[in-house]
């Protein structure tokens, strides 16, 4: 992949991740537009980024997208690269939370199928383009679960097989799947972990993920797991009913409380 002269569109680019891979993008002459649920941290995001475009939509609004699509075609019509990076991760103790139904699955309809709604929805536009590229970010626990995080990672896992068909379904085709499956990363998206659930977890800095990615996505490397992601996925195959246990010690201090 060309990683300069592209029009890249990240969805939850305001923050973590998606951040700072709009910022790396730009210094590498791209056109770079964001999306985001909040108007206030896109503002921000757009004085701090010369030239980054940022657009309200929410990828768990079916509306929302076809607005977004709308918007796209018309003023980026050149669009070629599309990163689906919106995401959001819950600790939930499933035999204890007073959530609603929609408060419980809300990670599959900002993570997956807001996710799924966008590759079907700009999927006629990229394939339209060439250098086209559509990015799943799922994550290393794609590949073995934290168990005190259950739906995030039934979200990622799901995002991983779909990563997988999609790129068969679309082998015929100039638009490659990638999937970036990062570690632990040091973003707001583990703010609401305690300190005793990441006692083993080492952060990689975000700058640092998303360095690996860019050098991944340049070497059209598809399924791309920068530092400890890449160990969850080895355990995964080899050593899976160990690493389970491991990455499920939070469970009983979750339950304690």
């Amino acid at each position: 992949m060309n990683i300069s002269g592209n029009t890249i569109l990240i969805t939850g680019g305001s923050s973590g991740i998606g951040y700072e891979m709009a910022k790396e993008f730009l210094k590498k002459n791209n056109t770079v537009i964001i999306t985001g649920r909040n108007d206030q941290k896109l503002q921000k995001v757009k004085n701090e980024l010369k030239g980054v475009i940022t657009i309200n939509s929410d990828v768990s609004n079916a509306n929302d997208i076809k607005k977004l699509y709308d918007q796209i075609a018309k003023d980026y019509p050149a669009l070629n690269v599309l990163i689906n990076n919106a995401g959001v991760m819950e600790t939930i103790n499933l035999q204890n939370h007073k959530l609603s139904p929609g408060e419980l699955t809300k990670e599959i309809d900002i993570n997956l199928k807001g996710t799924i709604w966008i590759n079907d929805t700009f999927l006629p536009l990229l394939k339209k383009n060439k250098n086209a590229a559509t990015v799943a970010v799922s994550s290393g626990l794609a590949f073995v679960p934290l168990a005190i995080a259950p739906v995030y990672c039934a979200t990622k896992a799901a995002l991983h097989s779909y990563s997988l068909s999609l790129r068969e379904q679309l082998r015929n085709t100039d638009v490659k799947v990638f999937e970036l499956a990062p570690p632990a990363t040091a973003t707001d998206l583990i703010k609401n972990f305690k300190e005793s659930d990441l006692k083993d977890v080492t952060l990689m800095p975000v700058d640092k993920m998303v360095a690996a990615f860019l050098e991944g996505f340049a070497n059209n490397k598809f399924e791309i797991c920068p530092g400890q992601s890449s160990q969850l996925r080895f355990m995964s195959r080899f050593f899976p009913s160990f690493i389970l246990k491991q990455l499920s010690k939070p469970v009983a201090a979750m339950h304690a409380n």
